[in-house]
């Protein structure tokens, strides 16, 4: 399995889910473990660019993809993604249980291309839930990384 750009060799029970795998079996405790039913986004990484519920997913079904997980944002110098820095910047977290989920759909709804006014991406983003109500910074923060994105 390819996660953040490193090869890991898993022996896996085909049932183990790609949440599971990644926090249990590689160490990737960034990803949380919401309501383990596909109902939260607490879960989503991105495959192969795509927003994917992990808890949803199993690892098997992932094999000779590319994962991406929160961990793996971060550039080679440590400096942090425009989505990451644009939640600091626009303080879209409480909490924090649910933003590395958040910030993962939010980059999957911008490279999908539903980022175009605040009503977009409250769509885009509704899968995600945040029980702390930071969802006006959140599309600010979506909003700030967008155009940061668009430039690089």
């Amino acid at each position: 399995m390819r996660i953040n750009g490193q090869v890991y060799n898993l022996g896996l029970d085909n049932r183990t889910s790609l949440l599971d795998a990644l926090r249990d079996h590689v160490g990737l405790t960034g990803t949380k473990k919401g309501c383990d039913h596909g109902q939260c986004g607490a879960c989503t990484v991105l495959i192969d660019g795509k927003r994917v519920l992990s808890c949803l997913s199993f690892a098997v079904m992932n094999e000779g993809r590319e994962v991406t997980t929160v961990e793996g944002l971060a550039s080679a110098d440590d400096s942090l993604h425009p989505m990451q820095q644009a939640f600091i910047d626009n303080d879209a977290f409480q909490c924090g249980y649910c933003t590395p989920g958040q910030i993962m759909s939010a980059i999957g709804c911008i490279s999908e291309g539903h980022a175009g006014s605040e009503d977009d991406i409250r769509e885009y983003m509704s899968g995600n839930l945040c029980r702390c109500a930071a969802y006006p910074n959140i599309v600010a923060a979506i909003l700030q990384a967008r155009d940061e994105m668009r430039r690089a």
